[in-house]
């Protein structure tokens, strides 16, 4: 008896091969849409529905998806030309700390202040830019603090979780994601442990 697949692991699949699949050239499509878009653009239905509710999103008030653009590559300037000591030329490793991911994601927080991000998730990219989506949550809806599920994030303890690394991608980003061994000197912080990269 073969196994019957469910629709949302139909679109995971289709995601992880997505050169292969028949949405290739839709995907495409988009990208030369969202290029031409704004940096940060409210979307009425997630990109990727299954990723969207495996972290969290559901279709109901107070939920909100918003698609932000972030150029892609390091930060590495140009040459200076002129007398300047290498030193001080400042154009080299300039590489951010922070993961593109997370930067899209504060970016959106900047932008929707009344609501807290819940997570983000990659949805496609290009020559210059990747794009990712953000789940955002108003914490003032009732459908929102009244619902058991969600409910956490009203608390004042939550408040601006995004800067200070505590969605999927900031975890990731600080080290955490290893479970409890082999990262020690993570937790609380790396700030904590004296590890701060400078």
């Amino acid at each position: 008896m073969s196994e019957v697949s469910s629709t949302y692991s139909l679109v995971r699949d289709a995601w992880k091969k997505l050169k292969k699949a028949e949405s290739y050239n839709i995907q495409k499509q988009r990208m030369i849409e969202w290029r031409k878009g704004s940096a940060t653009e409210r979307v009425e239905y997630p990109t990727r529905v299954d990723r969207a509710r495996s972290l969290g999103y559901k279709r109901k008030v107070g939920y909100a998806i918003v698609r932000a653009r972030v150029r892609r590559g390091g930060r590495n300037r140009q040459k200076i030309m002129g007398g300047r000591r290498p030193r001080r030329m400042a154009y080299n490793k300039l590489t951010p700390k922070k993961s593109i991911q997370r930067i899209a994601e504060e970016r959106v927080a900047d932008k929707y202040p009344n609501m807290e991000v819940l997570n983000s998730y990659y949805v496609g990219e290009d020559g210059g830019y990747k794009y990712y989506e953000v789940i955002l949550v108003d914490k003032n809806q009732p459908t929102i603090y009244k619902d058991r599920h969600i409910s956490w994030i009203a608390e004042p303890q939550n408040t601006g979780r995004v800067y200070r690394g505590l969605t999927s991608a900031g975890y990731k980003g600080r080290g955490l994601g290893t479970g409890r061994t082999g990262s020690s000197k993570s937790r609380p912080s790396i700030r904590a442990n004296g590890r701060l990269r400078r």
